[in-house]
């Protein structure tokens, strides 16, 4: 009986033994691991199978030089010279009676812009009546004195004093008519019967209000501003450019300009003045002229311009070789047999199917895939996500 208990015993003890053996080398024992391609090492790496490369359309080339133009983009305000903006004043001063002008308003040359009335305009006519009046008293003085003078009847004295007196009268009444002028009125057809309290004010081109600074019963001295008048026959657009760009313009190349509001509309015209006086800053000044004038375009408007320069050799590849990826340009290079590696590139302009490529230098003599880059660029997306 004894004997029975120890065989059970050493036989359950082995057969936890076997148990344990088995347990720790099913734990040691290496996993069967999986095969890694290139793309997993190198997330710009793509390398194509035998299989894929004969489905795939690949073909390669090397940066070669092409002629492209550059388009220029500069930016700028309206502006216009200063005989083209009128400042409207009034050299008596007074208060404003009436007006119609709204900015933005077209004008004729001698519409009637605004009505101005003071007591002043009353005096001043007043003081040319009364001078002119002393002056044809003080002319029949002197014509009299004169007469009397050539018969010996006068002094040359007297008739001195008489000839200073009319030319005293004369230089008031004259003064005075200039200052009439000056408000619109004319000392010709101004008599006694017709003295006015108020004055007209005329504008003085063909164009549109900028800045209505008045309203109606509002005093305004001979220094304020009450209106802004442009003439548009020579607005322009006034465009800053930098030092190293300006052996790039000319006079007479194209201008294409557009506002940040309405990029779609384009506004054409041409350079006509290239100010060879640089900044501190490094900045110059170019000014063109648009072809037509649009009523959009007022003084202080900011502007884009693009200026299509002369054509220089470049370094370029066809534009199928620059593929776009989270926001910046590749182009893939053959590194091996069927191994093609993404390199980021710096783009210019395009011209004619191909794209000027700034950093050139640092793909020299390498082998650049010019077709096909986009399917190289889903394959290596496409084990990315699988990844």
């Amino acid at each position: 009986m004894l004997s029975k208990y120890i065989n059970t015993k050493y036989f359950v003890l082995g057969l936890a033994l076997a148990s344990i053996t088995l347990f720790t080398q099913c734990k040691t024992e290496p996993k069967e691991e999986e095969p890694i391609s290139a793309t997993d090492e190198d997330t710009t790496t793509v390398h194509l199978t035998d299989a894929q490369i004969k489905n795939t359309t690949i073909e390669t080339g090397s940066l070669t030089e092409r002629k492209i133009a550059t388009t220029l983009k500069l930016n700028g305000k309206i502006d216009v010279p200063p005989q083209n903006l009128i400042s409207i004043t009034n050299p008596l001063g007074g208060y404003l009676k009436s007006t119609k002008l709204l900015p933005g308003m077209h004008i004729k040359k001698g519409e009637l812009i605004a009505t101005m009335e003071d007591p002043q305009y009353i005096q001043l006519q007043q003081n040319y009546l009364i001078a002119k009046d002393k002056y044809e008293f003080a002319k029949l003085d002197y014509n009299r004195q004169k007469d009397l003078n050539a018969s010996q009847a006068s002094s040359d004295k007297v008739m001195q004093i008489a000839q200073a007196e009319m030319n005293n009268q004369r230089i008031t009444m004259n003064a005075l008519a200039q200052q009439l002028s000056l408000i619109n009125i004319s000392p010709a057809s101004l008599t006694h019967t017709n003295i006015s309290r108020t004055i007209n004010i005329y504008s003085p081109i063909n164009g549109f209000v900028s800045n209505v600074f008045v309203n109606v019963g509002k005093y305004v001295t001979p220094s304020d501003v009450m209106f802004e008048l442009i003439n548009p026959t020579d607005i322009h657009l006034n465009l800053k450019v930098y030092e190293k760009d300006l052996d790039k313009l000319e006079i007479g190349q194209r201008v294409v300009s557009y506002t940040n509001g309405a990029p779609d509309k384009k506004y054409e015209g041409e350079i006509i003045l290239i100010s060879m006086d640089v900044n501190t800053d490094g900045v110059s000044e170019v000014h063109c002229h648009f072809e037509a004038f649009d009523k959009k375009l007022v003084p202080g408007m900011y502007m884009n311009a693009d200026i299509d320069t002369h054509a220089a050799v470049s370094q370029a590849l066809p534009e199928e070789s620059v593929v776009y990826f989270e926001k910046q340009n590749y182009v893939f290079i053959e590194t091996a047999k069927q191994t093609y590696e993404m390199t980021p590139v710096k783009i210019g302009p395009k011209e004619d199917g191909y794209v000027q490529i700034i950093n050139a230098d640092q793909l020299a003599n390498q082998k650049i895939v010019t077709k096909g880059a986009y399917t190289l660029l889903m394959k290596l997306k496409n084990t990315e996500e699988e990844e």
